[in-house]
């Protein structure tokens, strides 16, 4: 089992940069890249602040495959 995310659905959506989702959720922008393309896990505390960002739940960003 693997953790999927949508974060880069949610960004292109919003017109976002990762750059930009960074600096809103305090984390460099590689960290971005990196839980986009599965490299990194998030702490329960970024995933709450990025699904508060893009106003979702912390289930609609990421899921088990």
């Amino acid at each position: 089992m693997s953790l999927t995310t949508r974060i880069r659905e949610y960004r292109i959506r919003d017109h976002m940069s990762q750059e930009e989702l960074a600096q809103r959720v305090g984390v460099r922008r590689e960290t971005i890249g990196n839980l986009e393309n599965g490299k990194y896990n998030p702490s329960l505390k970024l995933a709450m602040d990025i699904a508060q960002v893009f106003g979702c739940k912390v289930e609609d960003l990421f899921f088990f495959t």
